[in-house]
């Protein structure tokens, strides 16, 4: 079990007298429960807490009082983990349901903006090449959500079985007999794809294919495997469950962003401890191409020194 601390105890914690503490709980959002009548503070959601500044603010933005209040959304980037871990959320607390808007990471973002969702998935590769979601979340809101990874996966090309055209890179698009299948403007994978494009000196409009969007991972996936392209880019799970050859490109972030007067919410705080789960865990391990080692863990903005 997580440590608990007393009132006194976290009053300690945060060098502020035990009157104070009740004043945090009802008026800031200080995370606590009663346990027989008394209160006790979850350490780590203590620091979540501090270190993310989160405030429980006096009024909800327009909107709010109308989502019914065990209902978790998310919206945004595709991904097979992802669906598998809402599966596994519903399962495990059935009084609260999650579900899940396919918007592409952009997609995603703007919903969060808007109040149309409670979780934005996101994995927005940044100018700097290294970095992800911030530069585009800064655009987005006045004051940037919480980010807590989910997961790192490995994006590449899929090819077909045995990869009979010989598709070794990118640059081979420009070969008239290979077709591409892609995704669509403002998901994180066709931003990958242009950035790669743009550094192989392609220009994406001679690319055959270039306009074929589909709307996930597994369709670009199925796409390749019946015949109808012959690359995509995509992660490493869903070539591995087609049996599509893989062409790595990198290892990604993929995070989820969630308003800061919402992220102690209590359907929210549950989905988060599902990245917890020995379950969880043994999934990603399973489907390949996944690293969860810090998955539920708050990101923080890097500062890339060029």
């Amino acid at each position: 079990m997580k440590k608990l601390l007393s009132t006194r105890e976290v009053a300690e914690y945060l060098g502020v007298n035990e009157k104070m503490v009740y004043t945090l709980v009802s008026e800031k959002g200080l995370p606590a429960s009663k346990v027989t009548g008394k209160w006790v503070f979850p350490l780590h959601l203590v620091d979540a807490w501090v270190e993310a500044n989160t405030l429980n603010y006096p009024t909800r933005a327009i909107g709010h009082e109308s989502v019914h209040p065990r209902l978790i959304v998310l919206a945004g980037s595709n991904d097979l983990l992802l669906e598998k871990t809402i599966a596994l959320f519903n399962r495990s607390f059935q009084d609260f349901l999650a579900v899940f808007a396919n918007l592409g990471s952009m997609g995603g973002l703007r919903a969060l903006r808007r109040d149309l969702c409670h979780i934005a998935a996101s994995h927005m590769l940044q100018d700097d090449g290294v970095d992800y979601n911030f530069e585009f979340a800064n655009r987005e809101f006045n004051q940037v959500p919480v980010m807590v990874n989910f997961c790192r996966r490995e994006q590449g090309f899929m090819v077909q079985p045995g990869n009979p055209k010989g598709i070794g890179s990118i640059a081979d698009l420009k070969k008239n007999a290979i077709r591409l299948v892609n995704r669509a403007f403002g998901t994180g994978t066709r931003h990958l794809f242009d950035r790669e494009a743009q550094k192989a000196g392609i220009d994406p409009e001679t690319i055959a294919g270039y306009h074929n969007e589909v709307n996930s991972h597994m369709e670009v996936g199925l796409e390749i495997l019946c015949g109808r392209a012959d690359m995509g880019l995509g992660i490493r799970p869903v070539a591995g469950l087609l049996g599509l050859d893989f062409l790595p490109i990198r290892w990604e972030r993929y995070d989820l962003l969630i308003a800061k007067d919402r992220f102690f919410d209590k359907p929210i705080q549950y989905f988060l401890s599902t990245l917890q789960e020995t379950e969880f865990r043994e999934i990603a391990m399973s489907l390949g191409g996944y690293d969860v080692a810090s998955a539920g863990k708050m990101v923080y903005q890097q500062e890339v020194h060029k």
